[in-house]
C-alpha cells in the first residue's frame, strides 16, 4: 500500500513559514484511517501533535515525544498522543519528511518502523 499525505486536523495550526516546516506522510491508507479515528475522538491533541511533526519532530519532550532504542528502532520516535493512544514515527532530516508508520492505541511492544 502506497503512503499518503496525512489527514489535517481542522484545528491545526499553519502559522509556521513554508520553507521550515516538514512533510508528513502516513504509511499507508490504514495509518490514515487510524489517525483520522484520532482526530475524531482526541481533535485537540491530534492538532498539537500535526503541528508539532510539521514544525519540530525531533525535539524531544520528557515523557512525551521520544526516540526509541535499539537497532530494530533506528531512527524511530514516539508520540503521546493521550494516556491510551500513541503516534510512531520516522523523520528524515535530509528532506525534511516525516513518515507516521503507526496511529492507535497504545500497544504492549512499539512496532517496528519499515524497512
Amino acid at each position: 500500500m502506497p503512503e499518503q499525505p496525512l489527514s489535517v486536523p481542522a484545528t491545526a495550526t499553519q502559522t509556521i513559514s513554508a520553507p521550515h516546516l516538514w512533510t508528513v506522510v502516513a504509511h499507508n491508507e490504514r495509518v490514515n484511517r487510524n489517525w483520522e479515528a484520532l482526530i475524531q475522538s482526541a481533535a485537540s491533541n491530534t492538532a498539537k501533535c500535526y503541528d508539532y511533526l510539521r514544525s519540530t519532530p525531533m525535539l524531544r519532550t520528557p515523557r512525551r515525544v521520544f526516540p526509541l532504542k535499539g537497532k530494530k528502532y533506528a531512527g524511530a520516535w514516539e508520540y503521546e498522543l493521550t494516556a491510551g493512544d500513541r503516534i510512531f514515527y520516522t523523520p528524515n532530516p535530509q528532506n525534511r519528511r516525516v513518515e507516521v508508520y503507526y496511529a492507535g492505541p497504545h500497544p504492549g511492544t512499539a512496532p517496528y518502523p519499515p524497512s
